[in-house]
């Protein structure tokens, strides 16, 4: 089980600290900025998420997302997060450690996405490899599971260099872009050797 248990408002202080970054479950606050970053990244994001919604960026849409996330960290199921950097608050992104299976599994499921203006600075590089300290420290998990269209070589360098290890080929695993695609399934033990701290 993990360590801490939170009430069913979102806990406001950050969750994962790093060297240039900090990530905290979404607030209220966090809307304007994230429909912002979200809107002007869409075409950036498109290829590799799930359709969005119509009201996908409405602040009363972004108000269920905000209360999910603070229930689902309530009760241990997944912990949706948003990354900021450090001294700028600037909103990054987003990253989840979901689906998170207890008993004999001691697993969980992560995924990410970067505001089309921050990608490719190592940002997430950094984030992930935070993330990964926190479910096998903060939440004693054994098992980080993450999976990404084959065709997604940048998701599929960030995930070597952080130490994950790709174990298989899961066919229509996932509906990306209204459609059923394969994805390279990848994971990280917290037994494994983990690479450096180098983004």
């Amino acid at each position: 089980m993990a360590l801490f248990r939170f009430p069913s408002e979102p806990p406001s202080r950050p969750l994962i600290r790093t060297p240039n970054l900090y990530l905290r479950a979404p607030q209220a606050s966090d809307h304007a900025a994230w429909a912002v970053l979200r809107m002007e990244s869409r075409e950036f994001l498109t290829p590799w998420e799930p359709t969005w919604n119509e009201d996908d960026l409405t602040r009363a849409s972004f108000r269920l997302r905000a209360k999910r996330a603070a229930r689902e960290i309530s009760t241990d199921e997944a912990y949706s997060l948003f990354i900021f950097e450090t001294g700028t608050e600037t909103l990054l992104g987003g990253l989840t450690l979901g689906l998170i299976r207890r008993g004999v599994a001691q697993a969980c499921t992560l995924g990410y996405w970067m505001g089309h203006r921050y990608a490719g600075r190592g940002h997430m590089t950094e984030a992930v490899r935070g993330a990964v300290r926190f479910a096998f420290s903060d939440l004693a998990l054994h098992r980080v599971e993450a999976a990404c269209l084959p065709n997604n070589e940048p998701s599929r360098r960030l995930l070597e260099r952080v130490g994950f290890q790709h174990e298989g080929l899961a066919r229509a695993y996932l509906k990306i872009n209204g459609n059923w695609a394969d994805h390279l399934l990848y994971a990280v033990l917290s037994t494994d050797a983990l690479p450096g701290n180098r983004p």
